[in-house]
């Protein structure tokens, strides 16, 4: 079976063409898996949560229209994720997840900014856009994907000791540059 492209999935779930999500998990499963398993640490409750997220994005197309329909699938993908590890920590924790967070929690605001996370966002996305590849792959790896340190090393060919540089100068600059956005950090 060949896949078809992201824009024919997504008129598939206009139609409301059960297909879609078919086709979605034939193209993005994979990515799907490791997100969730990432975060979660469990391939049985990743699973669980992929079949979730299918449900979501079918659930929001229509009435949305993702221009990048990978990233718009691994969006919900993770926040189906988050949602349910919010669940499962309750009793005990991911400690990578745990570690990743904590490390942010430095950096970003606390609850106190409530109704500027739209702004908070895009100084993150612009911050990240302005910064090489290896970088902005290796700060989205670790703290959008929840990938180990080890498989970052791994995936860029670097050794661990320079994922971690990597990632401490990286969270020092974002601090810095949200200072100066007027967001208190």
């Amino acid at each position: 079976m060949r896949n078809i492209d992201d824009h024919n999935v997504i008129e598939l779930y206009f139609a409301r063409d059960e297909r879609a999500i078919r086709e979605t998990s034939d193209k993005y499963g994979k990515l799907c898996q490791n997100i969730a398993r990432n975060i979660l640490g469990n391939s049985q409750d990743a699973e669980e949560c992929v079949n979730d997220a299918y449900m979501g994005v079918w659930n929001a197309i229509p009435p949305a229209r993702p221009d990048d329909f990978c990233a718009f699938v691994c969006r919900v993908v993770r926040n189906v994720s988050l949602k349910r590890l919010r669940a499962l920590t309750r009793q005990k924790c991911s400690r990578e997840m745990t570690v990743s967070l904590s490390e942010l929690e430095e950096i970003l605001p606390d609850e106190a900014v409530d109704g500027r996370e739209g702004e908070v966002s895009a100084a993150i996305s612009a911050f990240l856009r302005l910064q090489s590849d290896d970088v902005r792959g290796v700060f989205v790896r670790k703290y959008y994907f929840f990938d180990s340190v080890a498989d970052i090393a791994k995936r860029y060919g670097f050794s661990q000791s320079k994922v971690k540089s990597m990632l401490y100068h990286t969270r020092e600059k974002l601090k810095e540059h949200l200072t100066k956005e007027g967001i208190e950090v």
